[in-house]
């Protein structure tokens, strides 16, 4: 099968298009025909520089965390998954290629019906660590009002759709040209950064989300209400021993969750409610651009610039963005 690997890290261009074995399935495992990927804003820090992923080389040598595509073949013990489903998920590495394993417990569901295969890759990510910190830190209600700071991106476009299906006043931050944009999927006020500091326009918010890690909750606590809850997905020291200090003192309060690293069950859970709400109308795939896997070099060097509008989709069989699955096939191992 074809996969983009990297064996040193380094620049774009260390990402090259290969010839690899196509993997297996193991007994409780699914191996799923993937037809879209996403470049999230994580998979070039990867790419770039030692850490998580290894020091001397990269210890996975294929990125890409969101997916969509079909069930091709099941392990013998899988129950959850038969072949030809449409599926979407989400896995740390490994779907920069045309197959992946996938255990039937993992971040995975069946796709929303009324999606196609990009729409649902550009789901998980951003989805998956929106709802967690509105609903599980920041306890969001109906009637409230918040703030989504980088309100066009990946998960601020999630945050501000989410946090109006629960039924909060939502206000927006971006730049100049995504404020209409922004409106679009729901936010009832729009600032432009370029032009204004929310902090000093004597406003209040029960939640500020900052999804970008701009600003501490010190320069945000004057403009949360009496209990507001200020939220970051930057895990800067400070904002965790804030988040720690603020629980126990009351009043306003600071939260930071790693949303990704939590259980496989609970994504695969929070897949399913959003799922539900995708197909209610409720929340809609934002994508900036398309690229094919030949191009996800380029696809990289568009991301890291910070500047991309919703999610980056990469297309891996995009023949199959047409086709139906084929449910008769008996894939079983």
């Amino acid at each position: 099968m074809k996969a983009v690997v990297y064996t040193r890290f380094g620049p774009p261009e260390v990402l090259q298009l290969r010839e690899v074995e196509k993997p297996t399935p193991k007994a409780n495992e699914v191996l799923i025909k993937i037809y879209a990927t996403t470049v999230v804003k994580e998979d070039p820090d990867l790419r770039a520089a030692p850490g998580f992923n290894g020091f001397l080389k990269p210890r996975n040598p294929i990125l890409g965390q969101e997916l969509a595509g079909e069930v091709e073949v099941i392990g013998k013990a899988v129950t959850r998954f038969k072949p030809g489903d449409q599926v979407f998920g989400i896995d740390m590495f490994g779907a920069y290629a045309e197959y992946k394993c996938m255990p039937e417990d993992g971040a995975l569901a069946v796709k929303p019906a009324n999606m196609s295969f990009a729409e649902a890759a550009s789901v998980p990510n951003g989805a998956l660590t929106a709802l967690p910190f509105l609903r599980d830190k920041g306890y969001i209600q109906s009637g409230q009002s918040v703030l989504v700071y980088g309100a066009s991106g990946s998960v601020g476009a999630a945050a501000v759709q989410l946090a109006r299906y629960f039924g909060a006043e939502v206000t927006g931050v971006c730049s100049t040209a995504n404020l209409e944009w922004v409106k679009s999927l729901g936010a009832e006020h729009v600032i432009d950064y370029t032009q204004a500091d929310f902090t000093a326009n004597g406003e209040t918010y029960d939640i500020i989300f900052d999804t970008v890690g701009k600003h501490s909750f010190a320069v945000c606590q004057g403009s949360l209400t009496k209990n507001g809850v200020y939220l970051t997905t930057v895990p800067m020291p400070g904002a965790i021993l804030r988040g720690l200090w603020t629980a126990i003192a009351g009043g306003k309060k600071a939260g930071f969750a790693a949303t990704g690293l939590r259980p496989a069950a609970k994504k695969a859970e929070d897949l399913l409610f959003l799922k539900a709400l995708i197909e209610a109308g409720e929340i809609k795939a934002v994508i900036d651009r398309c690229y094919p896997l030949e191009q996800l070099a380029e696809a990289h060097h568009y991301v890291e610039q910070g500047h991309k509008k919703g999610n980056v989709v990469i297309t891996v069989f995009p023949s199959g963005f047409e086709s139906e699955p084929s449910l008769s096939v008996d894939g079983r191992i």
